[in-house]
């Protein structure tokens, strides 16, 4: 069965009522629980980075979270029965984002959880969602490790609504070769992150299929400030194009001291890149001619993505980012898949959303493959002047 157009379907009044037949709290025989902590609510858990070193991210996907469960509340919600949100924050640290599981889960009573930002943290809780048969779903963890363990077999309970970090590079690779048109690149990646490196992997295996050679990689590591000794040998190999791959608190420092050192090439990263933070560290200027992946623009003149850009402006007086969308995308995908299985039974809302097809969200259109990696678009954007410009949307 497809929902095609939830997220319209929920803000309309005829399905206010009568949309999942409700379950007590409990366990079902198979362990999972069947409850929603009780009473007229479905009790969602969220276990996000609210403080630390990647709190932007955690921050504006709560944004989209609140937004959207305010949505489906206001329209009555699901089966009369409001949705009701439990925020922990794990403080961007994989053992917090474990404890924080564990209590959702334990004593809060949550039928789901929706996080960790950050494909470490929630990779940290995978084991807990699949022991506990409680559905977990990322918002944003592009690693492929989030849904698929390193023997090849799935998180039977793990979902995740970004695109998987491989897409990105693939993309990134594309767009240097084919629209860029440049025929070498350096790869300037972070050694202690899984998501760095799996994006530099990918990118360079499609950047050299597709004519390109890489002819110098290196790496930082995270928390590192002064960048210049590496940037001084990447000047010296005179590359066309420059992939950093990695979180925005380094990559601004990156950009900043590699245009000071005159290093004027195109420069090009991921969804890492997407906070306001960076262009504070950065600058307006040295992000000319800088280019980044990510899940959605709020240029991008879809009617759906115009609709909510209009709603988040409403609610929170800017405009929304890719972290935002996502966040609010994920509510709807986990709404859906309640509705689906029928009501708040955690194995048959993990089945309903292993199921899921053809669901139209902000973010693209989503379905779930057999690795729990989601089939949606890329979009590419490009900093002028300090403002994230649409470029182009590339699908799968």
């Amino acid at each position: 069965m497809k929902f095609k157009k939830f997220a319209s379907v929920f803000a309309t009044a005829t399905l206010a009522v009568g949309l999942l037949a409700g379950c007590g709290t409990g366990e079902d025989a198979d362990g999972g629980s069947s409850g929603s902590g009780g009473g007229d609510t479905i009790k969602i858990g969220v276990n996000l980075e609210l403080t630390g070193g990647v709190a932007s991210y955690g921050t504006s996907e709560v944004s989209g979270i609140d937004l959207a469960v305010d949505e489906i509340n206001d329209a009555g919600g699901i089966d009369g029965k409001e949705i009701e949100i439990v925020k922990v924050d794990n403080k961007s640290d994989p053992a917090e984002a474990t404890s924080a599981a564990l209590k959702l889960i334990t004593k809060d009573k949550v039928v789901a959880i929706i996080g960790a930002a950050t494909s470490g943290a929630t990779v940290a809780q995978a084991e807990i969602a699949n022991g506990n048969k409680v559905p977990l779903i990322s918002p944003s963890g592009t690693s492929p490790t989030v849904t698929v363990k390193e023997d090849g077999s799935v998180n039977e309970f793990v979902f995740r609504t970004s695109f998987i970090d491989p897409f990105q590079g693939t993309v990134a690779a594309n767009f240097a070769a084919k629209e860029l048109k440049v025929k070498n690149a350096v790869i300037y990646s972070d050694n202690s992150s899984d998501y760095s490196k799996g994006l530099a992997a990918a990118f360079k295996k499609d950047f050299e299929a597709a004519g390109g050679k890489v002819i110098l990689e290196e790496s930082y590591l995270g928390k590192d400030t002064d960048f210049r000794s590496t940037l001084t040998r990447i000047k010296s190999a005179n590359p066309e194009f420059i992939l950093i791959p990695g979180y925005y608190e380094e990559v601004g420092l990156i950009v900043k001291q590699a245009r000071e050192m005159g290093i004027d090439v195109p420069l090009m990263g991921a969804d890492g890149w997407d906070s306001p933070t960076l262009l504070k560290l950065a600058g307006a200027d040295a992000l000319n001619n800088t280019f980044t992946t990510n899940h959605y623009s709020s240029e991008d003149p879809d009617g759906i993505i115009q609709d909510f850009n209009k709603k988040f402006e409403e609610k929170y007086g800017k405009s929304p980012d890719a972290f935002n969308a996502l966040g609010y995308d994920t509510v709807y995908l986990l709404a859906d898949a309640i509705k689906r299985a029928g009501g708040p039974d955690s194995v048959k809302i993990k089945d309903a959303l292993a199921e899921t097809k053809d669901l139209e969200l902000v973010t693209g259109l989503y379905s779930v493959d057999e690795n729990h990696h989601p089939v949606k678009a890329a979009t590419i954007l490009e900093y002028k002047d300090g403002e994230q410009v649409f470029r182009a949307k590339v699908n799968p």
